[in-house]
């Protein structure tokens, strides 16, 4: 087959890779998975067979079911306090495509993206899919991967035309303060440079502190294009589906692509999307209460295992501990899952820059985390760097 090269150029996902190889072995505990452990809720799950009895099966409008497109745009005007009409809104077929069409909308050969690192791994390879190129910022471990925003406005060159953030991230957990999202909203926004927002995570902050959107800082939207999704706040990822926020007329542009693409997103998951937005919150209340009690006993391993370097994460269910500097990140985690059956992710999977750290998954019960760290600890003690 002669394949694009830029398919030929996409790395194997360090994801699927220790995914893969830990389901070939007996008795792993997975520090992996990026997807919560939690059932779905049960209001979610009627309303979703109902719209299956109810023959919901069909084609719905290109941008979404109408019904879902106002029930996003009731959900968002209450949260960040402005007025969004459905017209705001695109469905997608999860916040991949989400994320899928906002770059690739922007990204195009000769453009440049500013990508921060840890990032996302499909954020750089769909940069250069494009033909694009990657503009790095790195953030590190010692800093809780918190990005200092004049050197993203640095960073501006004649060739940027968008900026990424994933507030609260993955693989890292990190939220950044309004005072970051907003200084770098204006600044792009004063030079035409559009920021794609991942913020996928955004009802998982696990302290006190405001939401993270840009859509709270923006002061029109016609520079801005945020992706999110359903799937990690009311745990539901199977179901796919999720939406990109922007200006009346950008919408009206990514229609047309989203025509090209999944043309249109799963019908009986909008209204289960419907659901979720109108039903009781408790259930999203109870799962970032139990991700934020997990999250203080992870940290507190983490700070107790030699060679690691910890941090506090504030959203999301994810720590980024840096080993120490020149180790390969994946060399390390294989040897760690065929040693101890426990599995993390290298850091490498997230960027160059930190190739020497480990995401570790706390999507999962404190029970699993104790006995994972059981393992790791005492093996550690016997590592040498």
């Amino acid at each position: 087959m002669n394949w694009n090269p830029a398919l030929e150029a996409l790395p194997l996902s360090g994801i699927r890779m220790m995914f893969n190889l830990a389901a070939t072995m007996q008795d792993v505990i997975q520090l992996s998975i990026g997807q919560p452990d939690f059932p779905t809720p049960q209001h979610i799950i009627d309303a979703h067979v109902e719209a299956l009895h109810q023959d919901k099966t069909h084609y719905t409008m290109d941008a979404g079911l109408p019904e879902f497109l106002a029930a996003l745009a009731e959900y968002y005007s209450l949260r960040i306090g402005r007025k969004l009409t459905p017209d705001n809104f695109l469905e997608t077929t999860g916040g991949s495509e989400a994320m899928y069409l906002a770059i690739t909308s922007v990204a195009a050969p000769g453009r440049e993206v500013i990508v921060i690192e840890p990032s996302f791994v499909l954020f750089q390879p769909l940069v250069q899919m494009t033909g694009a190129s990657v503009r790095r910022i790195v953030t590190r471990a010692s800093q809780g991967y918190q990005v200092d925003p004049q050197e993203v406005i640095d960073a501006i060159g004649p060739k940027t035309c968008a900026i990424i953030l994933n507030s609260p991230g993955n693989p890292t957990g990190t939220v950044y303060p309004r005072s970051t999202v907003e200084f770098i909203y204006r600044e792009a926004q004063r030079r035409g440079v559009t920021v794609i927002s991942d913020e996928v995570y955004d009802r998982l902050l696990l302290d006190d502190m405001e939401s993270p959107s840009v859509l709270n800082c923006a002061s029109d939207l016609d520079h801005v294009i945020v992706a999110s999704c359903l799937s990690k706040t009311y745990s539901m990822p199977g179901v796919r589906i999720g939406w990109l926020v922007s200006s009346e007329a950008n919408i009206k542009t990514l229609r047309r692509y989203h025509m090209f693409t999944t043309t249109v997103g799963n019908t009986p998951g909008q209204w289960a999307g419907v659901a979720a937005f109108q039903g009781d919150q408790e259930c999203v209340t109870k799962m970032v209460s139990e991700y934020r009690r997990r999250r203080d006993r992870i940290v507190d391993l983490v700070k107790a295992s030699p060679h690691l370097r910890g941090y506090r994460p504030e959203g999301a269910f994810y720590i980024m501990p840096s080993l120490p500097d020149g180790t390969d990140g994946t060399d390390f985690a294989l040897r760690m899952l065929k040693e101890t059956r426990v599995c993390a992710i290298p850091g490498g999977t997230f960027g160059d820059s930190c190739r020497n750290a480990l995401r570790i998954s706390y999507a999962t019960s404190l029970e699993n985390i104790e006995r994972a760290f059981e393992r790791v600890i005492p093996w550690l003690e016997k590592q040498s760097f």
